[in-house]
């Protein structure tokens, strides 16, 4: 069963956060341009034995974007703010792909040791050299994201898409990481990803074959695999 609250961080901040589960280590989950249906099988893997967060990006699923959220650091800083207020220590946080660069700018501004281990899946964020993001048209038959998810992407993003201090600023981050990467993803390649992760003081990265940009949809049980051994080594 999943709850949604709407929850005021400071004066004119509005978050809409579902929450399933209950009990257990908390989790954050992170979605990316596709909205809160693209991380569905991350809850459903999680809620049975965790506590788990799942904001809607406010600007997707008809939220109100403030003016005070206009960079992607903005919102990294709202959701440890959501952490903080609730008491939270300790937080899995799991991103998907523009999710995963917020997880990331969480990371890199986590001063309070809010975060526990860091999940990223098609992660994008940092501007590397030889690699540009490329956004592909559907599927036929399959709807992309809505205009104003797009219109979101780039007010937190930038025309750019990138961050240019994102990768060494990755250098200080205290959590375990864990890169997933799609083998066949045709937003941006497993260079990209290979060389995301090598920028953590402590990551992993991990290719799963047959997935593309969301390997948690198209591939869920090798997915859900390399997370597990990753947390199970993780925890001791």
């Amino acid at each position: 069963m999943t709850a949604r609250t709407t929850l005021h961080i400071g004066p004119d901040v509005e978050l809409t956060v579902d929450e399933a589960g209950g009990s257990g280590r908390p989790v954050l989950v992170l979605h990316g341009g596709g909205g809160p249906a693209t991380v569905a099988p991350i809850v459903e893997h999680f809620a049975p034995g965790h506590r788990v967060l799942v904001p809607v990006h406010p600007g997707w699923e008809g939220t109100t974007r403030p003016d005070r959220l206009g960079s992607v650091a903005d919102l990294a800083q709202a959701y440890l703010g959501l952490l903080d207020e609730r008491g939270l220590r300790d937080v899995l946080v799991l991103g998907s792909s523009f999710g995963g660069w917020v997880a990331a700018a969480m990371a890199v501004r986590d001063r309070g040791g809010l975060l526990g281990d860091l999940v990223l899946l098609d992660a994008i964020g940092p501007e590397i050299t030889g690699h540009e993001i490329s956004l592909p048209a559907p599927p036929p038959g399959r709807p992309g994201p809505p205009p104003a998810a797009i219109e979101a992407i780039r007010a937190y993003g930038g025309t750019a898409m990138a961050d240019p201090a994102l990768l060494g600023d990755l250098a200080q981050v205290r959590s375990r990481a864990l890169v997933v990467w799609g083998e066949d993803d045709q937003v941006i390649g497993t260079g990209y990803g290979r060389e995301y992760a090598a920028a953590f003081p402590d990551a992993r990265f991990a290719v799963i074959t047959g997935a593309g940009h969301l390997p948690q949809v198209q591939a869920p049980a090798a997915t859900f695999a390399v997370i597990d051994e990753f947390l199970a080594a993780a925890r001791g």
